[in-house]
């Protein structure tokens, strides 16, 4: 229809700037007389490439890790780069199938939260030549590329903060550690801030519970439910921080004056809460920005391409205040 050759037609969908003015309209024209859209598994054939990557979450429930997709998204796509996207439940099991499922499909390459899973995947996608990236966590030793945070040095910031202020019966609501390396620095950095000065974080005051709104608020009963009671409650991230004070609320009891709250991840909810949450701010859409450039820069074989690490930030809220204030 258009009057052309296919190689003609290939270069207007794929480098249109190769291509006359004149040439490309009657292509296009052609293309939307058809309704034409180029087959995928065709294109992947030609150039042993499907121009695909795909990441595996934990979950797409807690805001921070669709802010970080967005932004990942947004700049796969200026280079022309498709996301797809699968979740895992906070189970290794899963996201090993989800992981597998998705080289299945001749992805180009992988983004994955944190590092903790089966040294046999790293193998697998070490032997099978697929560039992947380790998201939302970095550390100076790590042997594979990464962009995040510090997780164990950001929360020990957080609990330093939270005894420089006097309390000294401090509990945490954690994350649970089993397979979530981000959960298990937090806890760490935890437990370094309470053991430099001669405190301690156990079972009597260390709940691990899901990152949901309701397991916060049972975790927080049970803590404030001895006697004495926690002054602060350190928390894993926002969602459970709030529901740590829908707790203290129900209780009879007001944060911070009968007890303060921190949080991790600076969402949204954390500014619109009452009081509002003292918290680690993470540069979620930086990281999902600077995750793609990287994969990009692993997949074209670039010399550049290294880890990205981020700093964090306290964000001082109502939710916290000095001990007896």
């Amino acid at each position: 229809m258009a009057g052309v050759s296919t190689a003609t037609v290939s270069r207007v969908l794929n480098e249109p700037e190769r291509v006359s003015a004149k040439t490309r309209s009657r292509v296009e024209a052609a293309v939307a007389h058809f309704d034409y859209t180029p087959h995928f598994g065709g294109r992947a054939l030609a150039s042993n490439r499907t121009n695909t990557v795909g990441a595996v979450i934990p979950t797409m429930e807690n805001a921070i890790f669709a802010r970080g997709l967005q932004a990942l998204q947004e700049a796969l796509a200026e280079d022309g780069v498709t996301l797809v996207v699968a979740t895992s439940n906070y189970d290794p099991e899963r996201e090993a199938q989800q992981i597998r499922a998705l080289l299945g499909r001749g992805v180009d390459g992988l983004v994955l939260i944190g590092e903790a899973r089966d040294p046999a995947l790293y193998e697998t996608l070490e032997r099978r030549g697929v560039p992947f990236v380790l998201v939302w966590s970095w550390r100076r030793d790590c042997p594979w590329p990464c962009v995040g945070f510090d997780n164990r040095a950001a929360a020990r910031a957080m609990a330093q903060k939270v005894l420089d202020l006097g309390h000294r019966r401090i509990a945490m609501i954690a994350g649970v550690t089993h397979g979530n390396d981000r959960a298990v620095a937090r806890v760490d950095g935890v437990r370094d801030a309470l053991a430099a000065r001669g405190l301690r974080l156990d079972e009597t005051n260390l709940i691990e519970t899901p990152y949901h709104l309701d397991a916060g608020e049972n975790a927080a009963r049970q803590l404030l439910s001895v006697t004495p009671r926690p002054t602060a409650i350190v928390c894993g991230n926002d969602v459970l921080a709030a529901g740590a004070l829908l707790a203290i609320r129900s209780m009879g009891l007001s944060a911070p004056a009968d007890v303060s709250v921190t949080g991790f991840d600076d969402i949204d909810l954390a500014y619109v809460l009452d009081p509002p949450l003292t918290t680690v701010h993470v540069p979620h859409r930086r990281m999902g920005a600077a995750a793609a450039r990287l994969l990009l820069r692993l997949r074209a074989q670039e010399d550049n391409a290294t880890s990205v690490v981020f700093e964090t930030a306290l964000v001082e809220r109502g939710s916290l205040a000095p001990l007896g204030k």
